[in-house]
Parts: structure tokens; sequence; C-alpha cells
């Protein structure tokens, strides 16, 4: 074959066609340099990809090489601007003093896959369910405001408690005292909250909830008074063995010991005062009238004062934009100041929001006995932490071999970092433009540790960057009725996603939204453990596959059932107590 091509031109120069030649020969010649030029371009354009997330995601790791930017007070941008905004950090949410050394970024060759797979994910379509909970979600309906008994006299004497934590404890301990004075015949004094040298809040009930709403909503139930009879303010009730603490009742008691233990001595003193009370009545077994008062309680009793509700209603029409009208859940958490229906309103001005719950802390990052990258100054920076605030983790650490930082990640107790969140939002479809709010506290590591997320989702708001100084001074030191703006916003968010499960107050979020969500509110609860076997394969897993694994994950936990058997119905107020069922 090789003498064939010479045989060939041999032949043609013979030929009467043999003087265009030279053309045709220079025509091929163009032709074999144009493969080789384009192959050098297409070339140039990856290695000029590759060097830019090489760039982008180096930048992540070197704080000097940012800009700094201030954050600016505003509304989510529309998805025309959301492209081109940039804000690097959340100053204003992570606090000064803590977490402020430098923090390295995890994840970064995944972080740039997720890059890549946000400008690709712009010529398409949003997944369907991705704004939406299954169909067979519109079954449950709120009912728990329904009764069929008569008011309690409550003579039987008074109950009183001091709740501890902070407001998502208190509220659980708030619906179980409503509980058992209903299960005893006893008069409810208005709650108290115990100080906390975590949370540094003196609110009381009246500071955070309608007094005279809570009494006036469940006089149908029981007998509740603002102040223990002057007769019984006198007592000496630890002398006459009339407190009782949590060491006394144990966690998520059966109603039986409340009738056996506690019954006696309400009886004899006419008031027991429970202090701390953290979950201290079962789910189940509880007879079912029971189990609907404590829905009652959580999801139509507690109303937020008014101040809170006003400014929680900003947040939301700042995040919503202008809708027509409001939600059920909008009336019963924002009250009269929800959007009122308007004829002829349209969605034109209307957005949507995801809400995230980082629970990324210094102390939920300290406690848990972690590590997230920061090689020697975190670990001294953490370690530091939990002498002065978990001194006895420390003395077991002395004493006892306990689980190793890469162990307890593989086993799902690790918080997700911002860098996790972020690449489980790409993978689940939610583009670069989605406006999101995010709630918390003060996130360790501050603008290092942020900096993932808001590049790869500029449109990052908080309740400190929506609102004005002039709207926050009111709840400035007061950490659980800044909580209560951040319940409100979640609670109303068109998806919300919680990053530890285990958060009571991501449980009581999820709960809010599920029973009086009508099937529109989804909730994104991922498994962490089973995250944690897809994210350990960082530096070999492909996007494609990472994405699958992902979607798949979160579809699991989206799933509607009933609520199991011993689950709290603050999370999971999806059982015949709480909500009704209809058949489609």
């Amino acid at each position: 074959m090789p003498e064939a091509a010479p045989l060939a031109l041999q032949a043609a120069a013979s030929s009467p066609v043999a003087a265009p030649l030279p053309r045709v020969r220079r025509r091929q010649q163009r032709r074999g340099w144009r493969r080789p030029r384009g192959l050098l371009a297409w070339c140039a354009l990856v290695a000029f990809f590759f060097v830019m997330n090489w760039w982008m995601f180096s930048r992540l790791q070197d704080p000097a090489a940012r800009p700094h930017f201030r954050l600016r007070r505003h509304r989510p941008r529309s998805a025309a601007g959301a492209g081109n905004s940039s804000l690097s950090s959340l100053e204003e949410v992570a606090g000064a003093g803590k977490g402020k050394r430098p923090h390295r970024v995890m994840l970064t060759r995944l972080l740039a896959l997720a890059a890549h797979a946000l400008a690709e994910a712009e010529a398409r379509p949003e997944p369907n369910d991705l704004w939406k909970e299954p169909i067979n979600a519109t079954m449950w309906r709120p009912c728990s405001d329904q009764r069929d008994w008569e008011a309690s006299e409550g003579t039987n004497g008074y109950i009183m408690i001091s709740a501890n934590g902070g407001i998502n404890q208190q509220r659980v301990a708030i619906c179980n005292a409503v509980t058992i004075s209903r299960m005893l015949n006893a008069t409810l004094v208005i709650p108290k909250f115990l100080y906390s040298n975590v949370w540094l809040d003196k609110s009381q009930f009246g500071d955070i909830y309608q007094e005279d709403y809570f009494i006036s909503y469940l006089k149908s139930d029981i007998r509740i008074v603002k102040d223990l009879p002057v007769e019984l303010q006198s007592l000496n009730l630890e002398a006459i063995g009339s407190l009782v603490n949590d060491t006394d009742v144990m966690k998520e008691a059966k109603p039986s010991l409340y009738v056996k233990k506690i019954l006696p001595i309400l009886l004899k003193n006419r008031v027991v005062h429970f202090i701390g009370f953290g979950n201290r009545l079962s789910f189940d077994p509880i007879p079912s009238d029971l189990q609907k008062l404590r829905c009652r309680c959580n999801f139509h009793a507690l109303r937020f004062v008014h101040k809170i509700q006003e400014t929680g209603a900003l947040l939301v029409e700042r995040l919503h934009g202008h809708r027509p009208h409001s939600s059920p859940l909008e009336n019963n958490l924002l009250g009269q100041f929800a959007v009122k229906s308007v004829p002829g309103g349209n969605m034109s001005n209307a957005s949507k929001y995801l809400a995230v719950h980082l629970r990324f802390e210094i102390d939920m990052v300290a406690y848990s006995l972690c590590y997230f990258g920061g090689g020697k100054d975190e670990e001294d920076e953490l370690e530091a932490y939990r002498q002065i605030h978990f001194p006895a983790l420390t003395e077991l650490k002395k004493t006892t071999k306990l689980p190793s930082a890469a162990f307890l990640r593989s086993e799902g107790k690790c918080p997700l970092a911002p860098e996790e969140v972020v690449l489980m939002l790409t993978a689940l479809g939610f583009k670069r433009r989605t406006n999101i709010y995010i709630a918390g506290a003060e996130i360790y590591g501050g603008r290092q540790r942020m900096v993932a997320i808001s590049r790869l989702y500029p449109s990052l708001v908080t309740k400190e960057t929506l609102l004005s100084p002039s709207e926050l001074e009111p709840f400035r030191n007061f950490s659980s009725q800044l909580a209560a703006l951040d319940f409100i916003a979640c609670a109303a968010a068109d998806a919300f996603a919680m990053t530890d499960p285990g958060s009571q107050f991501s449980s009581l979020v999820q709960g809010y939204r599920m029973y009086y969500g009508g099937g529109d509110l989804p909730t994104i609860r991922p498994n962490k453990r089973r995250l944690a076997s897809i994210l350990v394969k960082n530096a070999t897993i492909e996007w494609k596959e990472f994405e699958t694994r992902v979607i798949k994950l979160i579809q699991q936990t989206k799933q509607v059932h009933e609520r199991p058997v011993a689950r709290s119905i603050f999370r999971h107020p999806r059982c015949l107590e709480c909500m009704c069922r209809t058949e489609h």
C-alpha cells in the first residue's frame, strides 16, 4: 500500500488534468495544519479551566489573597443579578474572638467539581422535586386544635417549672408541663426560664410568648395562672420536699411515674416545682388525648410576642418579596403582622428562598471531638475551649480512651462544616442564584470557614444583613429572642436544610413545616453517617457519582410516613393524635 500513492501521482501527472495538482496539495496541507491548531485550542481551553479552578480554590486556603468585603444589608438579589454578586463571608455571624485563626477548607477537589457543575447547571431546569414534598404529604392536615373533653379544674395543687436550656428546650418543657398539669388535675403557673451561662439570656416567658393568649387558648384544657397564690409563696419548697430535679425524674419518664411519685407530693404540699425539666415526659406510651394536648400547646398555644412577630414579618417579606397572600404557617407565626390577601395580587415580585440551619458554632465543634482540617492551631484552640466550657469532657479524655476523630466522622457524629453543606446543596440541584438564608449563631472559623459556601452561592443573607441596626437593637443580648427570629425565617422558607438532624431547633422547625405545610414545605434531612461515607472518597469520586448518591440519600429521608413509635411529636407530628389523614 505505501507504493500506491506515488503510482497514483505518476498516473495523474501524465493525465490532461495534472495542472491543478499544486492547488490540491496546498488545500491538503491547509487541512493538515487546521487539525493540530484545533487540537491545540481545545487543549488550551481545558488547561485554562483547570488553572482557574486551581486558582479559585487555592484562594479559599489563603485569606490574605482575597479582598475584604463588607456585608451589605440588602434583600436577596434576583436571578439576573445573583451570578455577578460576591458575598465572601458572614462576619456578623462569626462573632469576635471565636474561631479567628486561619482554618483550612476541606474537600477542595470536590468543591472545584461543584463549581464546574454549578456553571453547567445554569442551562438546565432545576429538578422537579427540589421545592416540593412527595405527593402523599398532602394527605395530612392539622387538627390538634379539636377538643372532646371538659376543662380540668386544677384542684389538686399547683405545678411550677423552671426550664433550662435555650428557647427550643424551653418550648418542649412548657408543653410537657401543660400535659402533666392536665394528667394530675393541677393548675399550671406560667413557666420560668433559668439563666444559662451558655445562652446568656435573661428572657422570661412573657418576653418571648404572649402570656394572655397562652392562658386563654388553653383554658378549655387546663387552668393557668401567672403567679403562685400568696399563701403558698412563703413556703420553703426544698424543705417540704416539693423541689423536683432532673435527677428525680428520669428522661422521657412514663406518665405512670408522675402519678405514683409526683401526685402524692402535690396532694400533700399543694405545690410541686420542677427544676430543669428537660425531656422529662415520654412520647409513648401516653393517652391519645394527652398527646393531642401536647401538640395543641406547641402548634397553637405558643404565639410569639408582637415585637418578635413584627420583626419576623420583616424578615419573611424581605426574603419572599411581595406575595398576594400569607400561608397558614405564616398566619400562625406572625399573627396580625402576616401579609393579608391582596385582591388581584400576583407573584411577579415574589421569590423563593432556601433556609439552612448551619450548626457549626464553636461549642458544637469543640464538644464533638471531631477534626476539621485546621491542624495544631485548631486542636489547641478547641482544647482550650473545652477546658473552660466542658471541664468534665477534658477530664474524661485524660482517663478514658475516646473514639478517634476519623471514627466519629465515619459514624456521622461530627457537625457538618459549611463546605460539606454546600457540596450537598450543589449535588441536589440548587442553582448558584438561589437565595439562601443562614440561621445559626457564631460560625466557628468565621470568614475563612464561610468562603467556600459564599463563593459558590453568593446570594447569602442572615438576619444581621436583612435587618438594620435599629431593627435588631431590641434583640441584642437576647439569644433566645434572636433564635425566635431564625425560627420564623426557617419555618417560612420554601425549602429548609438541617445540617444536624439531632438539633432541637431543626427538629422543631421541621415539625412546624410538617404540621402547617400542606405538603408544600420540604425539609432536607441528611443522614450524616451515609454522607460521610460518600465524602470520604473526596480524592477519587467523580461528580456524577457523588451527585447520584447524595440525591438518593436525601430522597430516602423525604419519604412520608406516620410517626414511628416513641419518636418526638414536636419533630414528627404526622400521627392521628396531632394531624388528620385524608384519602385522595
